[in-house]
């Protein structure tokens, strides 16, 4: 997708966030929550659990239709003649019953050199799972076998609404105390000066205030690798699946510029250390064979 479709898409989206937002912001009668007498505390909480969720949540619903855009995947259909393509579909499709999923996830391709695969959707019965062109050279099947059990398993795992909710309430908090401290130093001012300060302030301390839970995703983001990969071990088997994680290992990561969003969704990204290690999505592939091997 070129960029100027990538950057209609992202208005398009937030703009649909906003007007969907503030449409059910008027239904139920939110009310301003700065009065005369300072905060309507029940007012703001309302207010910063409707725009933490609610964002959070569109974004969950749009996932498979924004990956498939955004990535160029193409689903591939169960008539399609290529033998690979055919393939994915069959293996999917038995890692899903063996799962215990209800409905298969839709299976798809997208060009990249980056060896990945991913798994995206706003529930275990419209999920999507995407391998890259990338993937598809340099694995063989019994290594891609485990990659797509490691997915499957996220889709079981039910992770992206797992996810979705932890970044609601993220969002709500963030938005909610950086409101009572912004208001709070505003008050320390002469009253002209206090819209722009609340203002600024509230700027300031989100920013903050989302660093810090980005601590708190990436966290959880690198607990449901390792519970994906245990449970890809009870699918495909643990050497199966340690293999897969030796040969990623052993591969260059180059990461696209389109690819960013979706850092978390996929079984692998760029080794990080040091205090950058703690924003990373994914935990050390050297760790996460330890703990399979472990297991």
């Amino acid at each position: 997708m070129g960029i100027a479709k990538r950057i209609i898409l992202f208005f398009a989206v937030n703009a649909l966030v906003i007007v969907t937002i503030s449409t059910v912001m008027a239904l139920l009668g939110v009310q301003p929550y700065l009065t005369t007498k300072g905060i309507d505390y029940q007012s703001l909480m309302v207010f910063c659990l409707i725009w933490g969720f609610g964002g959070a949540f569109i974004s969950l619903g749009l996932s498979r239709i924004m990956a498939k855009w955004m990535m160029g995947v193409k689903v591939i259909e169960d008539s399609t003649v290529d033998q690979n393509e055919r393939w994915l579909v069959t293996t999917v499709r038995q890692l899903s019953e063996k799962a215990g999923l209800s409905k298969v996830p839709e299976v798809g391709i997208y060009e990249s050199d980056d060896p990945n695969a991913f798994a995206t959707g706003p529930t275990k019965s419209r999920a999507l799972v995407a391998v890259s062109t990338g993937l598809m050279r340099r694995m063989n099947r019994s290594e891609l076998e485990a990659v797509l059990a490691h997915e499957v398993a996220h889709v079981a795992n039910g992770d992206m609404v797992t996810m979705t909710l932890l970044q609601g309430v993220i969002n709500a908090f963030v938005m909610f105390f950086a409101r009572i401290l912004a208001w709070a130093a505003s008050q320390f001012v002469d009253e002209e000066k206090r819209g722009i300060v609340n203002f600024i302030s509230v700027i300031v301390l989100e920013i903050a205030f989302s660093v810090l839970g980005m601590l708190v995703v990436a966290a959880f983001s690198r607990y449901r690798e390792f519970r994906a990969d245990s449970g890809a071990a009870d699918l495909v088997g643990k050497v199966k699946m340690s293999a897969a994680l030796a040969s990623l290992q052993k591969m260059i990561h180059v990461e696209e510029d389109q690819q960013t969003a979706l850092a978390a969704l996929k079984i692998s990204s760029n080794e990080k250390s040091g205090l950058i290690a703690l924003f990373s999505t994914h935990p050390p592939l050297t760790e996460r064979i330890r703990r399979l091997n472990a297991a």
